[in-house]
């Protein structure tokens, strides 16, 4: 399994192609999205059980949306059963991948508390604390997931549609990203740009107008948020498996 060097341009691509497989069936992949979302909030507040099930879970998640962005892709009908392609004929593969990210999240959270002293960052002491204080504590928390974050980007999809053992997908990865690091930075700053800068600075503008026109704006950006940014986010991070992994012929450009 070897991993491409691609320029940091490529980011930039991952995003736009994102957006044109979004475009090229908005319901389906807004859909498939949505519906990946509703799961993992309903999974993420089952009592007792649901921290340690959406870990186990993401794997095959993830494999959905980008059956679907893949079935776009490739102008197929859509077929539900399409949706799965993989994940049965891999799935204690994908169960052990997702039994690590569970020990990984674990894993995370003790350093989260160990480097921040024994406390966490909470929604509702976001409005309380020190907004300085909460930044740092965010940026830290980034910072700390980032190698975990760089070992589960491509290996649910090394596992499903490559047959690569849990472990080995992790390594690939993680390797893949270090590689691609500068690709990850213009997409990641990218993404900032389209999903945070340019929505907070309308939603600033629009507050120096007028206070209805900035709650209705508030509205409309999150709705877009749900609607068209996530699924593009999505789509995105099947554009980049596929220019990262895919067949020469798929990356063509890439430079």
């Amino acid at each position: 399994m070897r991993a491409r060097r691609l320029p940091a341009s490529r980011g930039r691509y991952w995003i736009a192609e994102g957006f044109r497989l979004f475009r090229r069936n908005p319901p389906l992949m807004t859909a498939v999205t949505l519906t990946y979302m509703v799961l993992v909030l309903v999974m993420n507040f089952l009592p007792l059980i649901g921290p340690f099930l959406l870990p186990l879970a993401l794997p095959a998640l993830s494999v959905c949306v980008a059956n679907a962005a893949r079935g776009i892709e490739r102008g197929a009908e859509f077929r539900p059963a399409a949706l799965f392609e993989g994940i049965f004929e891999n799935r204690k593969a994908l169960f052990v991948l997702g039994c690590l990210h569970l020990l990984g999240s674990l894993g995370l959270l003790g350093l989260t508390l160990l480097v921040e002293g024994g406390r966490l960052v909470s929604l509702d002491a976001v409005s309380k604390a020190d907004e300085v204080e909460v930044l740092g504590a965010l940026l830290r928390l980034m910072l700390l997931a980032l190698p975990l974050i760089m070992a589960f980007w491509f290996s649910p999809l090394l596992t499903a549609w490559d047959g690569v053992p849990a472990a080995k997908a992790l390594f690939f990865s993680f390797v893949a990203s270090w590689r691609n690091w500068r690709a990850f930075l213009v997409y990641g700053l990218g993404l900032g740009l389209l999903m945070v800068f340019a929505p907070g600075l309308l939603l600033i503008v629009f507050g120096l107008v007028s206070k209805t026109l900035l709650d209705i704006m508030s509205i409309a950006l999150r709705m877009m948020l749900v609607f068209v940014f996530a699924p593009i986010l999505m789509a995105s991070v099947y554009v980049s498996y596929r220019d990262v992994f895919g067949p020469v012929s798929d990356n063509a450009g890439a430079g």
